[in-house]
């Protein structure tokens, strides 16, 4: 029952990263120390569980599926995006500049939380750190390609939200709003929208199913490397949620939503005086260093308890 709760608690956590475009769901799970057998769970889903279910019934099933992990991280996961979202999306709307200060301290602190796991360094593991910013920086500006895909745009856009979703530091929402699908898809979500969902959902299957393969692979093969690139898109994503920053180029959504294009990012002084807003000093940096010690503490005890087990 400890383990449930602390998993539901988990599972909340990554449904409201989830929830706020620049941060990712999987840079919770890496935190919390259940990444790796997140994927590898996640994995499992196919055509091989089913001799598992000859061998085993019903019980064999539930064991080799790990749903004693998978049920109650899925069922915070999905608790958070209904409630917590709510009050996620209204701080984004009403106060962005303090929720980017927590969640770019939280996101810092990953990187470092995730460095540590890696065994010993070599030359070569700069190349896949590398990869890891590039692609970081490269994936929102190809988002708005794919919005001239009809009916099947939520399908796809469900399978790279959920695969982005899988790699700590790579946000789902932010590809969806750079695809303009953000609004609606919280929308849809909020107010039980069958067939949104139904679309949507169909796609996140579909690239749970296959990415979450090919990660589960890499880790196996190539543990270290991974870690590299992981490190390589969560130092990648930081810009997207620097608290400073003035949008200078956007194209219009559905809706007339704004969909970012491009950001410039300022100190906190240019900030005040180009917006005519406060920069408010003080609590951004008190936001920045709370979310980079909560990191930092549940990524010790994370480490703490891996080492017990």
């Amino acid at each position: 029952m400890k383990r449930a709760l602390a998993l539901f608690l988990k599972g909340a956590g990554m449904g409201a990263a989830d929830a706020v475009p620049g941060v990712s769901g999987g840079t919770i799970a890496f935190v919390t120390g259940i990444y790796e057998e997140l994927i590898h769970t996640i994995r499992r889903f196919g055509p091989e569980a089913l001799p598992a279910w000859r061998q085993g019934g019903f019980a064999g099933l539930v064991e080799y599926l790990n749903l004693g992990f998978l049920i109650p991280l899925v069922i915070g996961i999905g608790c958070s995006l209904i409630t917590v979202a709510h009050m996620v999306t209204y701080l984004l709307e009403a106060h962005p500049v303090l929720l980017d200060a927590f969640f770019f301290g939280l996101v810092a602190a990953s990187a470092f939380v995730v460095s540590r796991q890696v065994r010993g360094w070599r030359w070569w593991y700069i190349l896949p750190l590398v990869v890891g910013l590039l692609l970081a920086q490269a994936l929102p500006d190809l988002m708005p390609h794919l919005t001239g895909l009809g009916n099947l745009l939520l399908v796809v856009s469900g399978a790279i939200a959920i695969s982005a979703m899988l790699l700590p530091g790579v946000s789902g929402s932010f590809l969806l709003l750079t695809m303009g699908l953000y609004g609606t898809v919280m929308e849809g979500i909020k107010s039980f929208d069958i067939a949104l969902i139904l679309q949507f959902g169909a796609g996140c299957a579909i690239g749970l199913f296959t990415f979450s393969r090919l990660l589960s692979w890499l880790f196996r093969h190539y543990h270290e490397l991974t870690l590299q690139l992981l490190i390589g898109f969560i130092v990648g994503s930081l810009p997207t949620l620097w608290p400073w920053r003035e949008m200078i180029r956007y194209r219009l959504g559905p809706d007339d939503q704004l969909i970012p294009l491009d950001y410039r990012y300022l100190l906190p002084d240019d900030y005040a005086l180009l917006t005519g807003d406060s920069a408010q000093l003080v609590p951004v940096i008190a936001l920045m260093a709370l979310g980079l010690l909560l990191v930092l503490v549940v990524g010790e005890r994370s480490t703490s308890n891996r080492k017990e087990d």
